[in-house]
């Protein structure tokens, strides 16, 4: 069991904001991920905001990881997480196993009743510095994000306040004031935009 303690905030300058990454923290290499969220069937006849409020969802991830070296490796992700908001900031229970192959993964929700609702797609760079990680990332229908999470083994290290801090910080650090950071859920995000413009990819 990981705890995560994280937030996310919009990015206007993604080119500035990777170069000062670069020269604060440690680079850990470059990624890509595509997320499938699944929800019950019978959930299909309501909203996708009504859907996603209060619905328990599976996560089927397909990320491609670059180190330094340039050593690619590719994984095929199965999780959930419970999650909350408090001030912005996300305090994130995730389970998360590898499986493969990704087909009988996806028969094997589909015989449970569940079906894919809404997909992300993001690509990005990871950096380390004092037990946070940030990476800056990209999200496909959203736009740029600098995310920045402190991540604990079972349980909660230091007190919220302290992690808060911490995270705020390092935040304020890059130029990036309080008032660009998003509070909601990216699947959130992707849901509203589904409903207002389709542009949102719900085949996965």
């Amino acid at each position: 069991m990981a705890i995560e303690i994280e937030l996310k905030a919009h990015v206007a300058d993604s080119q500035a904001i990777k170069l000062l990454l670069s020269e604060k923290a440690q680079y850990l290499g470059a990624f890509e991920k595509e997320d499938s969220y699944w929800f019950p069937k019978e959930s299909s006849s309501e909203s996708s905001s009504d859907a996603y409020s209060g619905q328990k969802k599976f996560r089927i991830r397909k990320e491609k990881l670059v180190s330094p070296e340039g050593i690619e490796k590719s994984a095929y992700m199965v999780g959930y997480k419970r999650k909350e908001v408090r001030d912005g900031i996300e305090i994130n229970d995730e389970q998360e196993f590898e499986a493969r192959p990704s087909e009988t993964v996806e028969e094997f929700f589909r015989e449970l009743g569940l079906e894919p609702r809404v997909s992300k797609r993001k690509r990005g760079w990871a950096y380390s510095l004092n037990g946070i990680t940030a990476e800056l990332v990209h999200v496909e229908g959203l736009g740029w994000f600098v995310e920045l999470e402190i991540l604990e083994d079972g349980k909660l290290g230091e007190s919220f306040e302290e992690a808060k801090k911490r995270l705020l910080d390092f935040l304020f650090s890059l130029g990036i004031d309080k008032k660009s950071i998003e509070s909601r859920y990216y699947t959130e995000m992707l849901f509203a935009k589904t409903e207002t413009d389709g542009a949102v990819d719900l085949s996965a």
